[in-house]
């Protein structure tokens, strides 16, 4: 496999801000495992209890402080303005415990398995999400980022015949976003993956691979499909449905107690911020107008490790949500990397290896339109083991 030279780029290819780097990067481009961990300095790896608690210290007190400032908000109609900026602020500071109990689900968090358990189930089940449900299907997410058929989420729909399977649809796809146009088709797009993306993936395996089917992260039975649950996980699956439920009850309890303004303000409503935020994370991280998918000879777990992309959120968010989207490339290659050691293991991994790592200067709201605006289906190229975004 040779690379691709810039002046045999594909030419029907939205540039981004990667300006079409990632095309060319061939399978000779990554480095092994071996290279990788040898330029890496040696306390990136250690994991630190105290540490890791000292974060988890650190959201909770922001948190505690927003929560504070929100029992004094009147709730009347002509504070509606600042409940919106309160729901958007309170969201997104929690958005650091999502972050830490994800740290949790990879083993990074504490090398005291049961600490480390115990954290992660009580933080997402707060958040009400099911803990060993999504271990599972983000284990798998991680294994095979950006494959065309085993991906986990955002796995996009391809254009043309299926003879191999592939998650089909693109040609109506793209019928739909030329008869809607780009401004409404963005529009759509946007609302549907931030306001109930989060939601669907958990209960259909929204944007999930064909080879999953329709799972549910709460059911790992029939109706739905079994093939995310194998082994003991189904019953770990039942075991999550506990602590969400539990957080239910109490949250019913809250309800009946304050009624739902108050819930929905305080709570619901930060929620589903939380949610928006974690969609953003999952979507820009992993698709971009120029990024290839992958499948057969030219997909390796450390390949589509690098096609994973860190983007700038500037400091008050990577300090609010302990880097994760601007430390997104090293999480991927090496995830039991606790995230106060992932900005000096990106240096490493930018510097050692510039020409597969990947880094989107375009500003958020930018990157976020274009991808919902064009990232629309791929089509096959190379032999049908890679596929490229359409474009328009």
């Amino acid at each position: 496999m040779t690379i691709i030279p810039r002046s045999d780029m594909p030419k029907d290819v939205r540039f981004s801000g990667l300006k079409g780097k990632a095309l060319d990067i061939s399978m000779e481009d990554i480095p092994t495992m071996r290279e990788i961990k040898n330029i890496l300095p040696d306390r990136c790896v250690d994991i630190n209890t105290f540490t890791s608690l000292s974060y988890l210290l650190q959201s909770l007190l922001i948190q505690i402080l927003v929560v504070a400032i929100g029992f004094y908000i009147p709730q009347t109609k002509a504070m509606f303005p600042v409940w919106i900026l309160y729901i958007f602020i309170s969201g997104t500071t929690a958005m650091g415990f999502w972050v830490l109990a994800h740290e949790c689900g990879h083993g990074a968090f504490s090398n005291n398995r049961r600490l480390e358990t115990i954290v992660g189930y009580i933080l997402h089940s707060f958040l009400l999400v099911p803990y060993f449900s999504w271990q599972r299907s983000h284990a798998i997410h991680h294994r095979f980022t950006n494959h065309i058929t085993d991906g986990e989420t955002h796995v996009p729909l391809v254009m043309g015949d299926n003879p191999r399977g592939e998650k089909v649809g693109g040609d109506k796809e793209l019928a739909l976003s030329r008869t809607l146009g780009k401004t409404q088709y963005g529009i759509i797009q946007l609302l549907i993956h931030l306001v109930i993306g989060w939601p669907a993936y958990l209960l259909a395996g929204a944007t999930g691979g064909p080879r999953y089917g329709v799972s549910n992260h709460f059911w790992p039975v029939k109706p739905f499909s079994e093939k995310l649950w194998p082994s003991i996980w189904a019953k770990k699956v039942w075991i999550s449905d506990f602590g969400v439920g539990i957080a239910i009850i109490c949250l019913l309890s809250l309800l009946n107690r304050f009624g739902f303004t108050s819930i929905f303000l305080m709570y619901i409503g930060p929620l589903l911020v939380v949610n928006c935020w974690l969609v953003i994370y999952t979507w820009l991280h992993h698709t971009d107008t120029d990024v290839p998918h992958l499948g057969g000879s030219e997909f390796s777990f450390i390949r589509g490790a690098f096609l994973s992309i860190d983007r700038p959120y500037g400091r008050i968010i990577d300090f609010l949500h302990h880097h994760i989207g601007s430390t997104h490339v090293i999480h991927h290659i090496a995830p039991t990397i606790p995230h106060y050691h992932a900005k000096e293991a990106t240096l490493a991994i930018k510097k050692a290896f510039p020409k597969v790592y990947l880094y989107n200067p375009t500003p958020i709201y930018k990157a976020l339109w274009n991808v919902a605006a064009n990232c629309i289906a791929v089509k096959a190229d190379k032999d049908n083991e890679r596929y490229l975004w359409y474009k328009l």
